[in-house]
């Protein structure tokens, strides 16, 4: 525990790399990926699009389920078995602590089938939030958020949406790098007690 403390105080203060996607095993390289291939028309200060995507628990997942409840983080990623995503979602298992500090709910959405993620997530151990899947009808809840890209996979994007429903930060991210965690936090905390 007190190494998962120090690699996240690292993380959040340095902004070094959490863990490796090489603790995964089966991982697809890609190779480098044009830095992004689409465009949001959504801005801070817009309502969130609304959604309700099954998970790979089995149960439906709502946005409508968090309002005035908790902020929401919702993290898109390209693709399961892939370098850079499967690094990003299991250092947000050492964030835990942080994302609840901030009444701060994550949902990760990529466009793969619900048993690809769940192999996927097994593969990497677990993860504490739900994973959800805009398999089908394809990419709709991503082309929602424009961050459908145009081979059919999502943008690495972030999206906090506050308790009202408002989208309050965007950042869609290079493909080929993991957002920094540090400043995630930083916009979480502009939200507290909102």
């Amino acid at each position: 525990m007190k190494t998962a403390a120090i690699m996240l105080a690292l993380a959040l203060g340095l902004g070094l790399a959490l863990p490796s996607s090489a603790e995964v095993k089966g991982i697809y390289n890609p190779g480098k990926l044009q830095a992004v291939d689409s465009h949001t028309k959504l801005k801070p200060g817009d309502q969130a699009p609304e959604f309700t995507l099954p998970a790979i628990s089995g149960k439906k997942v709502s946005l409508a389920d968090y309002r005035g409840k908790k902020i929401v983080v919702l993290s898109f990623v390209p693709a399961a078995f892939t370098p850079v995503c499967s690094g990003q979602w299991p250092g947000y298992n050492l964030a835990r602590p942080e994302f609840a500090k901030r009444g701060a709910a994550l949902l990760g959405i990529t466009t793969d089938n619900t048993p690809s993620q769940f192999a996927w997530v097994e593969a990497m151990g677990g993860l504490w939030f739900p994973v959800l899947s805009d398999f089908w009808p394809h990419g709709k809840v991503a082309e929602a958020y424009g961050v459908l890209r145009s081979n059919g996979t999502t943008e690495r994007a972030l999206f906090v949406i506050d308790k009202q429903g408002v989208i309050r930060y965007i950042d869609v991210h290079d493909i080929n790098q993991r957002p920094d965690l540090g400043k995630l936090m930083a916009e979480l905390d502009k939200l507290r007690g909102k």
